[in-house]
C-alpha cells in the first residue's frame, strides 16, 4: 500500500553548499575565506578541541591567512548563557564570521551567536519562527557526529535553564552557508554518542515523512536516509572505525537533515525538547524512547506513510496499514535497544510529577505545528506517561 503524493503547492527547498567526503575538512578554511571571513570565531566544545581534527582545522585556517578566535565552552544541550559568552568573544575579537566544529550542540550555539551578532538582544528573544529579521554573518558548519542535521537545517535549539526547557528557533537564515562533512571524524565519536545521534537521524526521517509540510523532495530524502541508517547505524556503533559505515551514516545524516529542515518535524521532537531542557539528557536517547509511542499515536491519521517507511527498512508490510504501523513502532523500539538506548524515560531523569509541565512546553514547541495529528494537553501527558 502506498499513500498519495503531497498536495500540489508551491514548495521551497533550502540547502547550503555541501562539501562531503574523506578529507573534506581541509576545505573548511577555504570555504570560510571565500565567504569573506578574515577573523572567524571557531566554536567547538572541550571534547572536540582535544582531538586531532581541531588541530588540523586550526592549522588549515592559519595556512589560508585567517586569524581565528576560539570559543570551546559549549555544553551538550547548549545553554543560552554559553551563547552570550561566545557572542562576547565574537565582539571583543572583532570577528566577521563563524566556523563550528562539533555536533549539533556546537552548531546550534554557533547559529545562536550569528543571530545575536546581526540582530542584537538575547538569544531567547528569538524563540519561534522567523524572529531574526536581519541577515546573519557567514557560517561554516563542520559536523563531527552523524545525527543532528544542524549543519543543513534552519533550526537552532537552545536550553533555557530558567524555564527548564529547550526553546526552538526556526528561520531560513539559520541554514549555514557551507556544510563540510568529513566521515573520518566519526571514528573518534564514543559509541554511545554515535547511537544517540543515529536515533536522531531515524526520528528525523520518520517525522519528516509524515509531516504535514512534506514534499516529494523531502519524502525521497527521508526514505533514502532511513534505509541507509537501518543498515549501517548498528554496524558503526559496533565498529566506529568502519569506513563504509562512516560514509554511509554521514550521507544519511545529511539527507535526513535536508528532509526535516524543509518538511519540519513532529510530536517526538516537540516532546523531546522539554525533556532535554529539564533533565539535560541526550536528545537522541529521548527521541528513541518517544518515537514508537508517537508512531502509534499518529498512525490513526497517516498509517499509509508508516507502511512506506516500514518497506524502506525491510519490515514486512502485509496486513492492514495500522498493523504495519504497529509493527514499525515495535521494530524501532527493538532497534534502539540493540544499540544501547534506554527503553523508558525514567533512566533519563523524568518523573511522573514532571509530566504536566513537560506537556505544556511540548504543546508550545514549534515542531508540534507540523505533526500530522494535533494532540491536546491530556493526550501529550498520556504519551509521556506511557513512555515512563
Amino acid at each position: 500500500m502506498t499513500r498519495s503524493s503531497p498536495s500540489p503547492r508551491v514548495v521551497k527547498f533550502h540547502a547550503p553548499e555541501m562539501i562531503i567526503g574523506e578529507g573534506a575538512l581541509a576545505e573548511a578554511a577555504l570555504a570560510a575565506s571565500r565567504l569573506g571571513m578574515s577573523r572567524p570565531l571557531l566554536v567547538s566544545d572541550a571534547r572536540v578541541a582535544a582531538t586531532a581534527w581541531f588541530d588540523e582545522l586550526t592549522d588549515r585556517i592559519t595556512r589560508v591567512g585567517l586569524q581565528a578566535e576560539r570559543f570551546t565552552g559549549v555544553s551538550p544541550n547548549p545553554r543560552a548563557g554559553e551563547i552570550t559568552a561566545a557572542f562576547e568573544t565574537y565582539t571583543r575579537a572583532g570577528c566577521d564570521g563563524i566556523m563550528a566544529l562539533g555536533g549539533g550542540s556546537v552548531i546550534d550555539a554557533a547559529k545562536g551567536v550569528a543571530i545575536v551578532a546581526s540582530n542584537g538582544g538575547h538569544i531567547l528573544e528569538y524563540e519561534g519562527i522567523d524572529r531574526a529579521s536581519r541577515p546573519l554573518p557567514p557560517v561554516v558548519a563542520i559536523p563531527t557526529t552523524a545525527g543532528s542535521g544542524s549543519d543543513v537545517s534552519q533550526f537552532c535549539i537552545v536550553n533555557d535553564l530558567a524555564r527548564s526547557t529547550k526553546v526552538t528557533i526556526i528561520g531560513r537564515g539559520l541554514v549555514p552557508d557551507v556544510s563540510v562533512v568529513d566521515p573520518r571524524v566519526l571514528a573518534t565519536v564514543p559509541s554511545d554518542v554515535t547511537a544517540q545521534c543515529g536515533m536522531d537521524v531515524l526520528t528525523h526521517c520518520i517525522e519528516a515523512y509524515v509531516s504535514i509540510a512534506r514534499s516529494r523532495m523531502t519524502d525521497n530524502l527521508a526514505l533514502q536516509s532511513i534505509s541507509t541508517t537501518w543498515r549501517n547505524l548498528e554496524r558503526l556503533v559496533d565498529e566506529p572505525s568502519d569506513p563504509e559505515a562512516s560514509v554511509a551514516m554521514a550521507y544519511a545524516s545529511l539527507e535526513a537533515g535536508m528532509a526535516f529542515t524543509n518538511a519540519i518535524l513532529g510530536a517526538a521532537h516537540a516532546m523531546s525538547h522539554p525533556v532535554g531542557g529539564q533533565c539535560d539528557a541526550p536528545h537522541g536517547a529521548i527521541n528513541s524512547v518517544l518515537l514508537p509511542h508517537v508512531i502509534r499515536y499518529n498512525a490513526e491519521v497517516c498509517a499509509d506513510g508508516f507502511v512506506d517507511l516500514a518497506g524502506a527498512v525491510g519490515i514486512a508490510t502485509d496486513g492492514s496499514a495500522m498493523v504495519v504501523a504497529e509493527r514499525l513502532a515495535d521494530q524501532v523500539a527493538k532497534f534502539a535497544a540493540r544499540i544501547g538506548m534506554p527503553g523508558t524515560l525514567t533512566p533519563l531523569g523524568v518523573q511522573k510529577s514532571d509530566i504536566a509541565s513537560l506537556s505544556v512546553h511540548a504543546l508550545a514547541d514549534s515542531c508540534m505545528a507540523t505533526n500530522p495529528r494535533q494532540p491536546d494537553h491530556d493526550t501529550v501527558a498520556g504519551l509521556y506517561l506511557d513512555a515512563l
